[in-house]
């Protein structure tokens, strides 16, 4: 797990934001460095390259997520109202940080350039590892199904979550949502509550 100091988070948080203005390809050294308000050595320095500061922002944005999934898998709750908190707790990290998972999910299917993501696919796999331990835990006292493709549901709850907000103008008029603030509360409450439900209906025993 990375620790940031102070300076280099500073430097994290201006990247992130010209790279969702200007696009990673867009966005140089030069810029980040004028933006932040420091030498172009001392990023160099923190970080090696764009591609490692990239990797930085990444880890530094979705690190703390793999803790809260740990911790929720000893809370004294319900194997299905784990899941609920699990995606819960999805839902809010992606949404909150949509910018650099659109970046991260560009630049995995580029091949523009190789870039070393271990770190990043340690993590999900910490996290694949949590949700494990709570769907066993449900197979164990009889709640979830024997024969779930465990792997696939995090697929479900991020594709559903990206589809709605790739088809944003699409969803706010045929839903009347007519504020930016209604959009995000309809993800905050119908969209998580439908993501819950279609994953309890692939994994719940019916009786």
């Amino acid at each position: 797990m990375n620790n940031f100091n102070d300076k280099q988070i500073d430097i994290l948080l201006v990247a992130e934001k010209l790279f969702a203005q200007k696009g990673f390809d867009g966005t140089s050294i030069r810029n980040i460095s004028k933006e932040a308000k420091i030498n172009i050595a001392m990023v160099s320095y923190y970080f090696g390259s764009k591609e490692k500061l990239l990797e930085g922002l990444i880890l530094f944005r979705i690190q703390d997520l793999k803790l809260k999934l740990e911790n929720l898998y000893k809370e004294k709750l319900k194997p299905l109202e784990k899941i609920n908190k699990f995606i819960e707790l999805y839902i809010e990290k992606i949404d909150q940080n949509k910018d650099i998972y659109q970046i991260l999910h560009f630049e995995l299917s580029s091949n523009k350039r190789a870039m070393n993501l271990k770190a990043f696919t340690d993590i999900k796999r910490g996290n694949l590892s949590s949700l494990y331990k709570i769907i066993e835990e449900g197979q164990i006292q009889k709640i979830f199904k024997k024969d779930i493709n465990i792997p696939l549901l995090t697929p479900t709850i991020l594709g559903t979550y990206f589809h709605f907000q790739t088809s944003k103008p699409f969803f706010m008029e045929i839903l009347n949502l007519n504020t930016d603030e209604q959009y995000n509360q309809y993800i905050k409450t119908d969209l998580t509550k439908h993501i819950q439900q279609t994953i309890k209906s692939l994994i719940a025993n019916e009786n």
